[in-house]
């Protein structure tokens, strides 16, 4: 199949995207996330050439989402550990109010970082979550240290699906260890998630939708909230 073909033409469709769609499809989260999640930092597209022979598109990167933070302390481990992501920059009470993904208790004290790549598999033809989380001073949280900055949920959800079991491999782009959440399966619940709504599946909006639809399920596991208003774009 033509990598260049547009998912809206695929029938029936297998539930992945062409590197290009993936592009369209990250342009209209990112412009979506910054309407509706105001108070957090931006999804951005980073560019990049490096993978020039599997793709001849200019629009070649990955969307990066950094600076969040958990704030966390040693003595109050159990009483945060139902707090989401927040920014690390402080926001109005007023701003706390809004339903995203930013709410933290004050009184913990150590913040642990962490930064967000949404990137494009060539192999999987879908979009893969990695992840890394350091301390203030760089040094790398080990995997059981970030499990204890993951929801309560989280376990649940990487013990029962096949799809979000996260490993250790090297960035696509940075050349770096990351965590990511295993793109296996993601293709065949995409496509079930888009059958079951035949207003999705008109006028391309496959494409228009396909990274939030995909992100209200991926971000559950790393406790990332996509914003009511994102979601509710998806019945318009």
């Amino acid at each position: 199949m033509d990598q260049k073909e547009s998912v809206r033409d695929i029938t029936p469709w297998d539930g992945t995207l062409s590197s290009s769609d993936f592009f369209s499809a990250a342009c209209a989260f990112s412009e979506k996330w910054k309407r509706f999640n105001a108070f957090v930092p931006p999804w951005l597209w980073v560019p990049s050439r490096k993978h020039h022979l599997l793709s001849s598109h200019k629009e070649e990167g990955y969307l990066s989402l950094e600076g969040m933070c958990l704030i966390k302390s040693s003595e109050e481990q159990e009483s945060c550990r139902s707090q989401t992501w927040k920014e690390e920059s402080s926001i109005s009470q007023e701003e706390e109010a809004v339903d995203n993904a930013t709410l933290v208790q004050s009184s913990c004290d150590e913040v642990n970082h962490y930064d967000f790549h949404i990137v494009y598999s060539p192999s999987y033809r879908v979009p893969v979550l990695y992840f890394r989380s350091y301390h203030s001073d760089g040094q790398p949280l080990p995997f059981g240290e970030i499990e204890k900055d993951l929801p309560d949920h989280s376990a649940k959800i990487r013990s029962e699906s096949k799809w979000t079991f996260i490993t250790q491999e090297e960035h696509p782009y940075l050349n770096r260890p990351w965590y990511k959440l295993h793109p296996c399966g993601t293709s065949e619940w995409m496509k079930l998630l888009f059958h079951g709504d035949t207003a999705l599946n008109k006028n391309g909006f496959v494409i228009e939708h396909y990274l939030v639809s995909w992100f209200s399920v991926i971000g559950q596991v790393v406790g990332l909230k996509i914003p009511l208003g994102m979601l509710e774009t998806l019945s318009c």
